[in-house]
């Protein structure tokens, strides 16, 4: 979690650079969602809210829209929504997008999409028990739902630290696991994977990664990316076809940390819902 981009995410649209720790959150997430989609034989997705606290705004589902899925998103932001729909046209992808004052309704029909998913995204959602209803209502095979890791110190330095922003801002009471299974077990769809995501060895924190690594003089770790900028758009581009194995590099504390280490440590974690036959 980043409250800041709360404030900054404009500066995204004229500067790509993420960083290491968004970059890295981009690939993780892009290989779950494309593992979902190829399992669940997905051609429609919906993203709703497509705000989450990640970098560059929009672009999370741009890994399925190149696999071959159709993509939707809804936000609550007119004027991101323009900027939005310029970097899809910048990379030449499809894109439906459309505005949502509280994500109370969907337009669509029953069933309309393969799968519907968020990250991070919970929190702007006016009414959490008629959004999930429409969420599923409006999706016939699978449901991810990415929330930030509330045990993690990240997310309890950063709540400390921008806890008026939260308060005044956000609506965390959506974003608990046990609010979201509640209600998705009421409107008749099963929990089948829940796991943490987004683990890399640094912390969830509000400061640079070059920074974090001389502090633990672990920066010979980021010798390679630390005096460039990092963005995936030049990936989906086609520039950089080996951003992914870059990031992949920094996957090894994820795939050998215990579980202990991640409830700690991860950023993220997400549910998958499928309905209960």
């Amino acid at each position: 979690m980043a409250i800041p981009i709360l404030k900054t995410w404009k500066n995204y649209f004229s500067n790509y650079d993420e960083g290491l720790g968004s970059s890295y959150e981009r690939i993780i997430l892009n290989n779950k969602i494309v593992e979902i989609c190829a399992k669940f034989r997905v051609k429609s997705v919906l993203e709703a809210p497509s705000f989450g606290f990640t970098g560059l705004s929009g672009i999370n589902s741009l890994q399925l829209a190149k696999s071959g899925c159709e993509i939707t998103l809804f936000d609550h932001d007119k004027e991101r929504i323009e900027l939005i729909k310029s970097i899809w046209n910048e990379v030449n992808y499809p894109l439906k997008i459309e505005f949502s004052k509280n994500y109370n309704s969907l337009p669509f029909t029953d069933n309309h999409f393969d799968f519907s998913w968020n990250f991070s995204a919970l929190w702007f959602v006016d009414n959490l028990q008629k959004f999930l209803s429409e969420l599923t209502r409006t999706t016939e095979k699978a449901i991810l739902i990415c929330v930030p890791n509330r045990t993690g110190i990240g997310y309890l330095s950063q709540k400390f630290l921008g806890k008026q922003d939260l308060k005044k801002l956000l609506k965390e009471k959506n974003i608990l696991p046990k609010n979201i299974q509640n209600e998705m077990h009421k409107l008749n769809w099963e929990l089948v994977e829940t796991n943490y995501i987004d683990v890399p060895w640094w912390p969830d924190i509000g400061m640079p990664k070059d920074k974090f690594a001389k502090i633990l003089k672990l920066d010979w770790l980021l010798k390679k990316e630390k005096r460039k900028p990092i963005s995936i758009m030049d990936f989906y581009k086609n520039k950089d076809n080996e951003f992914p194995e870059k990031m992949m590099k920094h996957f090894w504390f994820e795939k050998f940390a215990p579980k202990i280490i991640k409830k700690i440590w991860a950023h993220h974690k997400y549910f998958l819902f499928v309905p209960k036959k």
